[in-house]
């Protein structure tokens, strides 16, 4: 991927993962797009990155998403990087009254909505590159967040295949694979004593520049070379199994 003169969308990106992109991509001479459900945290991330353009957008849903393309193929018809990072982390148990309600909204945002955009944005002429934000929970899951696991494998899997489906399209697909890192994904404080998000940014862009297509960091890099032999015993202690 070429790091400057790029038109990106960033979905979830007025925040966390998203918004340190966000801003490293327009450090790097790139104009960047950023959607998001909230308003009121799009236009906090616009007061911080000058020249940042928002659109508030409900991916959860296909009108949503539909919607989000139709703005960007009208408005913004040269965007030739696609960066599916919106994602959501529900802390529960199966056993929970509302198990099934939070599960299908993990399932729309962290699988359906990638997936349909993916499908969508493809249409346009200038799209040359996209990039999947996983987790290295798609190798090692957590327990407590049992849906957001198995949909981040799945994103996993899927950006596998697509990046061999694309390859005869010159379209790159990328990985990003974060660890826990020090942001409000899941709640307010669960995830303190992990690294801050600009040590994950420097890393991925380190490796961006050095042409990857796999970018890890800290925990995800060890999960994502390891074998069966070390991410079983790392599950153990993870979870507090034995």
């Amino acid at each position: 991927m070429k790091i400057s003169h790029n038109k990106i969308l960033i979905t979830g990106g007025a925040s966390g993962i998203g918004f340190g992109m966000a801003q490293r991509f327009i450090q790097e001479g790139n104009t960047v797009i950023v959607c998001g459900r909230r308003e009121t945290a799009l236009q906090e991330a616009a007061d911080k990155l000058p020249g940042l353009i928002t659109k508030q957008a409900d991916l959860q849903t296909e009108a949503g998403r539909e919607e989000l393309y139709t703005w960007i193929a009208k408005g913004h018809p040269d965007v030739n990087v696609l960066v599916n990072n919106a994602g959501i982390q529900q802390w529960m148990h199966v056993t929970d009254a509302d198990f099934y309600q939070k599960a299908k909204d993990e399932m729309a945002t962290n699988v359906e909505a990638p997936l349909h955009l993916t499908s969508l944005f493809l249409q346009l002429k200038s799209l040359n590159t996209i990039l999947n934000v996983t987790s290295g929970l798609s190798f090692v899951p957590l327990i407590r967040t049992p849906v957001y696991s198995a949909t981040k494998a799945f994103s996993h899997s899927f950006t596998l295949s697509l990046r061999e489906m694309l390859r005869a399209k010159n379209i790159e697909v990328i990985e990003v694979i974060p660890p826990a890192l020090n942001t409000d994904l899941g709640g307010k404080g669960l995830h303190g004593h992990a690294p801050p998000v600009s040590d994950f940014i420097e890393a991925i862009f380190a490796q961006l520049k050095e042409g990857k297509t796999e970018l890890t960091f800290g925990f995800s890099q060890i999960a994502s070379q390891a074998g069966q032999e070390i991410l079983k015993p790392v599950f153990a202690k993870m979870n507090q199994l034995g």
